[in-house]
C-alpha cells in the first residue's frame, strides 16, 4: 500500500509538469552533443539536403520549449551556417552566371535565413538588445560594452548575421549604417576572448574573419583597409593552425580584388585547393565550402583581372 501511494504521488507530480518540455529538455542535450556530425560532413550535397530538415526538427522542439538554451544555440549557429554555406553560396554562383532571377531569389532567401539567425541570437541577448541594436552609434557602443562575457556566443552570431544582412542590402543606406555596429560587436568579442580564449577554434576565428570581410569590402580609396583585412584573415588562420581554409579563400579572393593583385589572388586560392579539406576533420564541411568557392573564383580569374 505504501508503494502504491508513492507511485500515485509520482504520477501526479509528472502530470503536474509539462511532459513535452521535460522530453524536449532531455532531447536537447543529445542534439547539442550530436551537432558536430554535420560540421564533420564531407559530402556537400548531403549536407545541403539534410540541414534544412534538421533545423526545422530542432525548431519544432524549440516551439514546445522556447526558453531551452541548447535549442536556441543550435538554431542560432545552424541558421547562420546554413545561410553562409548554401543559400549565400547559391546567390554568389548566380552572380557569376549573371542569372538575375536566381540572384534575386537567393538574395531574398539569404535575408530570411540570416534574419532567423539574428532573431535567435537577440532572444538570448534580451529585450534591451532587441530594442537598441539599430539605434545610434553611442547607444550601440554602450549596449555592446555592457554585454557580459557569458553572452559571447550570441553576441558573435548577432554580429555575423547583421554583417550578412548588410552584405545582401548594399543599396539600402539604413542597412549600410550598421557597419560600425558590426565592428564594435566583433571588437568586443575579441576583447572577451583575450580574457577567456574560446575552446572552439572555429568560433575563435570567426570575429577575425568578420573584420577581414569588413575591411576588404571597399577599395582603399573608398575607405577600405586591405592591410588590416589581410592581418585579420591571417589571424583567423593562426588561431586555427592554418586549418580554416575558408579564411584563406576569402583572403585571396577579396584582397586580391581589392588591391588588384592577381598574383596574390592566384597563389592563395591555389594553396587552398592543394590543402585537403580533411586537414580539419571537425570542420570538414566548412573546408569543403572553401574548396567550392576557391574553384569558382579561379575559374573566373580572367574575368576578374
Amino acid at each position: 500500500m505504501h508503494r502504491l501511494g508513492l507511485a500515485l504521488i509520482a504520477v501526479a507530480s509528472l502530470s503536474a509538469c509539462d511532459v513535452g518540455k521535460f522530453t524536449v529538455n532531455t532531447t536537447s542535450k543529445v542534439l547539442l552533443r550530436g551537432q558536430p556530425s554535420l560540421q564533420q560532413e564531407a559530402d556537400y550535397e548531403l549536407a545541403r539536403t539534410a540541414i534544412p530538415g534538421a533545423l526545422k526538427t530542432v525548431e519544432s522542439f524549440w516551439i514546445v520549449d522556447p526558453d531551452n538554451w541548447r535549442l536556441n544555440k543550435i538554431l542560432t549557429e545552424g541558421y547562420c551556417q546554413y545561410g553562409t554555406a548554401f543559400v549565400e553560396d547559391d546567390w554568389e554562383a548566380a552572380k557569376f552566371k549573371k542569372d538575375l532571377d536566381a540572384i534575386e531569389y537567393n538574395n531574398t532567401r539569404s535575408n530570411h535565413i540570416f534574419t532567423r539567425c539574428l532573431n535567435f541570437a537577440l532572444k538570448v541577448l534580451g529585450p534591451r538588445w532587441q530594442k537598441e541594436i539599430f539605434e545610434g552609434p553611442d547607444v550601440v557602443a554602450k549596449l555592446v560594452k555592457e554585454t557580459s562575457s557569458d553572452k559571447r556566443f550570441e553576441l558573435l552570431f548577432a554580429g555575423l548575421a547583421l554583417g550578412s544582412l548588410v552584405n545582401h542590402n548594399l543599396t539600402r543606406v539604413e542597412m549600410i549604417s550598421n557597419l560600425p555596429t558590426i565592428e564594435v560587436i566583433m571588437n568586443r568579442v575579441l576583447e572577451m576572448d583575450k580574457a577567456n580564449p574560446p575552446a572552439n577554434k572555429s568560433h575563435a576565428a570567426l570575429p577575425y574573419i568578420a573584420l577581414g570581410m569588413l575591411n576588404s569590402g571597399r577599395p582603399a580609396a573608398m575607405g577600405g583597409d586591405p592591410a588590416k583585412a589581410k592581418a585579420m584573415f591571417e589571424k583567423a588562420l593562426e588561431v586555427t593552425n592554418q586549418k580554416m581554409l575558408l579564411a584563406r579563400t576569402l583572403m585571396g579572393y577579396r584582397i586580391g580584388i581589392q588591391t588588384n593583385d592577381q598574383k596574390f589572388f592566384h597563389e592563395q586560392l591555389k594553396i587552398v585547393l592543394e590543402t585537403a579539406p580533411s586537414v580539419w576533420p571537425e570542420q570538414r564541411l566548412a573546408n569543403e565550402v572553401a574548396h567550392r568557392k576557391a574553384r569558382r573564383y579561379l575559374s573566373h580569374e580572367k574575368d576578374l583581372f
